[in-house]
């Protein structure tokens, strides 16, 4: 369902999760010019990681890219680490903003199905995108914890448009983590496994999840949606 341009579930809209929302020191909102430089630094360091990998991105590239001083830099993020932070939030709110309100088939306006898929590819794909900075921040095995449930409760939303019969809370739940850091990176990293490949059994479950018949869905017993 959709209310004001935002899609709702379970009839109620949802905040986008773990949003890197600036603030000042006591509460104070911060100065638009502030806002407007966290967003240049924060969209520059996106683009170097895109094109240099996030092991080649420094404060200082990430200073020049967004045409600002190196200090501004430093004195908003403290260090490397606290940049690549912001990055993955930034990251992250830019994701959720695409599946709950921009354009299908990740966004509203697409079947379940179109969208479940839809999603799996995003997911892997931005996962993917910045493993080394996940696996060094420790977000294993779900990353940040509002975003994973966020995203928990959207395929939950999705099987149930589908109308898959079962413990959807816990079918959504299995599904979501192999899209996530930790088993991504078991399937790519030791195992050797390539994105295509990994992407593609991710495919093959959720297809045969929304094609099973319900006699053999998981059990309804107990089940919670």
């Amino acid at each position: 369902m959709q209310r004001g341009g935002a899609e709702t579930l379970c009839g109620s809209a949802l905040p986008l999760v773990d949003s890197p929302l600036v603030a000042a020191a006591g509460g104070r909102e911060v100065r638009q010019d502030a806002a407007r430089n966290a967003a240049k630094i924060l969209d520059a360091a996106t683009r170097l990681v895109d094109r240099d990998g996030v092991e080649s991105v420094t404060m200082d590239a990430v200073a020049e890219a967004a045409g600002v001083g190196k200090g501004t830099v430093f004195r908003r993020y403290g260090s490397r680490a606290g940049l690549m932070g912001a990055l993955l939030d930034h990251t992250e709110l830019q994701f959720q903003r695409a599946m709950l309100t921009g354009p299908p088939p990740l966004g509203p306006g697409a079947p379940p199905r179109e969208r479940l898929l839809a999603f799996g590819a995003a997911r892997l794909e931005l996962v993917l995108r910045h493993r080394s900075v996940l696996l060094a921040r420790g977000d294993a095995p779900h990353g940040a914890r509002g975003a994973y449930d966020l995203a928990c409760t959207h395929v939950r939303h999705l099987l149930r448009e589908a109308g898959v019969q079962g413990d959807l809370e816990l079918l959504a739940e299995q599904l979501v983590s192999l899209v996530e850091p930790g088993w991504v990176h078991r399937q790519v990293g030791p195992a050797g496994r390539s994105r295509e490949r990994t992407l593609a059994a991710w495919e093959d479950l959720v297809r045969r999840v929304l094609d099973a018949p319900a006699a053999t869905s998981p059990a309804a017993s107990g089940a919670r949606s």
